[in-house]
């Protein structure tokens, strides 16, 4: 099946297979000259395609997890000629992660996103750059209400809005894809921005598809096979159109930039652009400043499209699973009802008070399983890890699916158990295998912001509305299989909201 996969996409190329093998000749050739003996085992690599003819490209994660049961939890693959070390399994991820934090805490130079960045940003930069973008970003996203009341507020009032759009349909079915990606991304347009956009702006919509757009394609098997092989980039449509959506988004945000500019006032600084503003004008006389327009413009759009896409697919899959198990959905409710006050939505301080919506919470992230490969690391130098060396630059991808589906850590991996973050007397409890947003140095700074955004977003939809399938559909013909990208999204289907009674 993935060897049909592979050909599927380049057996129609003779330019594109003459041409990988040439590239492939050549890596072989200087490749052959190395020692690969202390390397991870893993299947031998065939020339042109290295591995490509065991892993599915539309399923990489599930290929990937189905060798780690041949080859052990530290293997080799090869992507064509590009070879990567796969972590397995929480205990393998978490010493290489966190036991080796420094070891194996670079990025891994993907090409897609070399071309779209040229280095700049905080999820694809490298050194002290990285270090530098992280600190300032993350001091900044305090000092704009991370983890404080002040954005619990604005949170509120998004989930407000959200909750009139929903009541509009008046209990007709609807795809919830577009407004929730449009609320969930007007929270970290006010942290950037200070600014919210309308629901039915057409400017803002259009940014919402391209970023969805680059979210399916940047996990489409034409992309990764430009990853693979990125002198063939001239043959890849889909890795153009990656790149013109950024070139799009670039614009529109250099027109924000410029707004920003004429009207900053240092003493009242509305969010994220402008305090980088502010330092970039602090830096502009040194020759060698990091706060240039190229991070400007990459660490916005980072935070941009960071701060959309998973929280609002973690909330769709949330329904999703509230249809498909409605008992699960009305236990939900029934604790609200003993928590919270008549006409009241959850606040973050009820947390403590509503373990099984907690647990529920967990697992939906567990079960939707959004980022299973993660994003891939790289060795900064030679690494022993496990008796094996890794040599510098070895892409690394840590394959959190096989962490969030762990048997040795989770009771029922592939079903949805809200019981997995319960004791036995029903009190939330914290697993250490839970990792949706990866772990180490590199583990996603929007972590806290995430986790709010879950609680309220979701807590406050289930407060005011009952979720059923449409009319004529039943809970057991829900499709809970994941529409593959770069992110697992749900696939499309439509929800009805009834107010609660």
């Amino acid at each position: 099946m993935a060897m049909q996969s592979f050909l599927q996409y380049v057996g129609s190329s003779s330019l594109l297979c003459l041409a990988a093998g040439l590239f492939a000749l050549l890596y072989f050739l200087t490749s052959s000259k190395k020692s690969v003996c202390s390397l991870p085992p893993g299947p031998r690599p065939l020339p042109l395609i290295g591995n490509l003819n065991v892993v599915d490209l539309k399923k990489p994660f599930q290929s990937l997890t189905e060798l780690s049961k041949t080859y052990g939890n530290v293997f080799t693959v090869h992507f064509g000629p590009r070879k990567a070390v796969v972590l397995a399994g929480y205990e393998t991820i978490k010493d290489a992660l966190l036991n080796h934090a420094e070891e194996f805490g670079e990025r891994a130079e993907i090409p897609i996103f070399r071309k779209m960045t040229q280095g700049n940003g905080i999820a694809f930069s490298h050194g002290e750059l990285w270090k530098t973008m992280r600190r300032f970003t993350l001091s900044t996203l305090r000092d704009f209400g991370m983890g404080k009341r002040t954005l619990e507020i604005r949170i509120l009032e998004e989930v407000n809005s959200l909750i009139k759009y929903f009541e509009s349909y008046h209990g007709k079915p609807f795809d919830t894809k577009t407004i929730l990606n449009s609320a969930v991304s007007n929270v970290i347009c006010s942290i950037l921005f200070g600014e919210r956009f309308e629901y039915d702006d057409p400017v803002f919509l259009t940014l919402l598809e391209l970023i969805n757009q680059n979210a399916k394609l940047l996990g489409s098997p034409m992309v990764l096979l430009y990853n693979f092989y990125p002198y063939l980039g001239f043959l890849s449509g889909a890795s153009k159109t990656v790149l013109q959506n950024i070139s799009e988004l670039n614009a529109f945000l250099q027109k924000l930039f410029q707004q920003h500019k004429e009207e900053l006032n240092e003493n009242d600084l509305t969010g994220f652009v402008d305090a980088f503003l502010v330092k970039q004008q602090q830096e502009s006389k040194k020759p060698h400043t990091m706060f240039d327009n190229g991070n400007l413009m990459f660490s916005t759009l980072d935070l941009f499209a960071a701060g959309t896409e998973t929280t609002s697919t973690t909330v769709r899959w949330g329904l999703l699973l509230m249809m498909k198990y409605p008992e699960i959905q009305r236990k939900i409710q029934e604790e609200m009802n003993r928590v919270i006050e008549p006409g009241e939505l959850p606040k973050l301080e009820d947390r403590k008070k509503m373990p099984y919506t907690e647990a529920v919470i967990h697992e939906i992230q567990r079960f939707a399983n959004i980022v299973p490969m993660g994003v891939s690391r790289s060795t900064p130098r030679d690494v022993n890890f496990r008796g094996y060396v890794i040599p510098k630059g070895t892409e690394i991808i840590p394959l959190l699916t096989s962490a969030l589906n762990d048997e040795l850590h989770w009771k029922t991996p592939d079903q949805f158990n809200p019981s997995h973050f319960l004791d036995a007397n029903g009190n939330f409890i914290r697993r250490e295998a839970f990792i949706p947003f990866s772990v180490g140095r590199r583990a996603c700074l929007g972590e806290g912001l995430a986790k709010m955004e879950l609680f309220l977003f979701f807590g406050g939809l289930l407060r005011k509305f009952v979720f059923h399938p449409p009319p004529g559909v039943d809970k057991s013909d829900l499709d809970l299989t994941a529409d593959v990208g770069f992110t697992l999204n749900p696939m499309p289907h439509l929800v009805c909201a009834v107010p609660c009674e």
